[in-house]
């Protein structure tokens, strides 16, 4: 389905979000697994890094944004509402993060080592090198469309 059709249905069902904009996106290095952990409500959060926006001079995340969720064919999966956005430092993530964002077994070990391993290849393609102390941008959402 298209993503104007999988809108439109969205907003025949949810009229108050008609002239609300929104981005369409996929989640990490593996887009179908992380976007059914969104569809089955696991995976309630994300985390970017502050400097690829400052970067890219991309505006940040804000609390109302409206995304569409795609596997890896583009193919619209779910919508979903940022509730909460925030900045901290990488070595600050704890317990309650890892967990709510859904991967792996949920673990802060689990969590910490895979974005470390992501981390560190996204800052080697943007020319900079990453320590822990590096912001990151936190965004916490609920699904509002399946």
């Amino acid at each position: 389905m298209s993503l104007q059709n999988y809108w439109n249905n969205f907003i025949n069902t949810h009229p108050s979000y008609k002239n609300k904009s929104y981005e369409s996106f996929q989640f990490g290095a593996d887009p179908n697994t992380l976007a059914q952990l969104v569809v089955d409500r696991t995976k309630t959060l994300t985390c970017s890094s502050l400097r690829e926006y400052k970067v890219e001079n991309e505006p940040l995340p804000e609390v109302g944004d409206v995304s569409i969720v795609l596997d890896e064919s583009d193919e619209p999966k779910c919508i979903i509402e940022n509730t909460k956005v925030y900045t901290m430092k990488f070595s600050d993530v704890d317990e309650e993060i890892a967990y709510k964002e859904g991967e792996g077994d949920r673990t802060l070990s689990y969590w910490r080592k895979a974005h470390l391993e992501f981390f560190e290849w996204l800052y080697k393609e943007i020319g900079y090198e990453f320590n822990e102390d590096e912001e990151i941008v936190v965004e916490e959402f609920k699904l509002i469309h399946v």
